[in-house]
């Protein structure tokens, strides 16, 4: 088969102050399988440097603090034998000339108190419980806790710990950060209505509300500069009991606030499940996300939620989007940049090794000729 030089996927693409060889990003995925005290398990270091032909490569979600963590085995960004695992990992992608960020990440009221005992229970913006179950630290499936709103200090302290974890990941040689403001997780229960329901600085007005976010970003952006910096938002998503009374007034706002700071990138996702790793559907009645803030947005826009080659390249052509982000083709097709460039058949994924396990269904995928 022939390489298509002409397609749009493959042109390369500067992101803010980041090079990329082309515009396929691996989304990030939570994967499981993190060993004793969070450490990225060295099985990471092959799966991510097989991936290593994306133009840019977003980590897995990592929690930046012991209360971020709301799954069992996913790996951690705030002590330094979890940064001397990702350096080791950051290290083999550079050697194979891929770029790779850290999504740091705060799950907020979705995690649960079996894996922080010492803390207690989760923390939010709000003392609301979601509706639905969630995992313990032995893997059982539990319905929420109601969680503890945050405080003033609380609030602090997680500002504090997203510029750790950004710290961390530059020591560990990440290109740059992206910020998980998304899915239902802590800045996205602070950034909409249904899980904020403070009347303190940081709840009632889209402004009070998004600065959460912006704190957090003005304090990582010491640590890397803003051109190394993405934000993950989700629109219309409903993951983690999440919703918006005015998700066009309010996503509209944070979008012209994120104007402001020159970022690397904004990532938006498209609401096309309602759960964790279900099969596709969009949700609906839900917009289209990214033709919806698309205009709203002045800088280099990343999609995810859904698409395959001839989409993304369809979005791109449109100039919808600047780059795709693949999640589940990544999985199984760990040279995915090259089958899109030959238009070669695609591995298809096996849903029961998602989560957790060993390489089994994480580096065992074959690459295209050598099934």
């Amino acid at each position: 088969m022939s390489v298509l030089e002409n397609l749009s996927l493959l042109q390369p693409l500067t992101l803010g102050s980041v090079v990329l060889k082309n515009r396929i990003v691996m989304a990030p995925l939570t994967r499981m399988r993190a060993i004793e005290n969070d450490v990225p398990n060295p099985l990471a270091i092959e799966y991510y440097a097989q991936r290593a032909s994306a133009g840019l490569i977003i980590a897995e979600a990592t929690q930046i603090s012991p209360l971020g963590k709301g799954y069992p085995a996913t790996p951690g960004i705030y002590s330094p034998e979890q940064t001397v695992g990702w350096a080791k990992i950051v290290k083999e992608v550079h050697h194979r000339g891929g770029k790779i960020f850290a999504q740091l990440w705060h799950v907020g009221r979705t995690s649960h108190s079996s894996f922080h005992e010492k803390e207690g229970l989760p923390i939010s913006a709000s003392a609301l419980k979601p509706e639905g179950k969630t995992f313990t630290n032995s893997w059982t499936f539990v319905p929420y806790e109601t969680p503890r709103a945050m405080t003033i200090l609380d609030i602090g302290q997680v500002i504090e710990q997203y510029y750790q974890a950004a710290l961390n990941a530059k020591e560990a040689g990440f290109d740059g950060i992206e910020i998980h403001s998304a899915n239902g997780y802590l800045l996205d229960q602070f950034l909409q209505s249904k899980t904020n329901l403070r009347t303190d600085q940081f709840g009632g007005s889209f402004e009070n509300r998004t600065r959460l976010l912006k704190e957090v970003l003005k304090r990582v952006t010491t640590v890397f500069d803003s051109s190394k910096v993405g934000v993950r938002l989700s629109p219309y998503g409903t993951f983690g009991d999440i919703a918006e009374a005015d998700p066009i007034g309010l996503f509209t706002y944070v979008i012209e606030e994120l104007n402001r700071h020159h970022l690397a990138y904004l990532h938006l996702i498209e609401p096309r499940s309602t759960s964790a790793g279900a099969d596709d559907k969009v949700a609906i009645e839900a917009p289209n996300t990214t033709s919806l803030f698309r205009s709203v947005y002045k800088g280099l826009l990343i999609s995810a939620g859904g698409f395959d080659r001839e989409s993304g390249e369809a979005a791109i052509k449109k100039q919808q989007s600047d780059a795709i982000a693949y999640g589940r083709l990544y999985i199984s097709n760990p040279d995915l940049v090259e089958r899109f460039s030959m238009n070669a058949p695609l591995t298809p994924y096996d849903r029961k090794t998602f989560y957790g396990g060993n390489e089994v269904g994480y580096t065992d995928y074959p690459f295209y000729g050598a099934q």
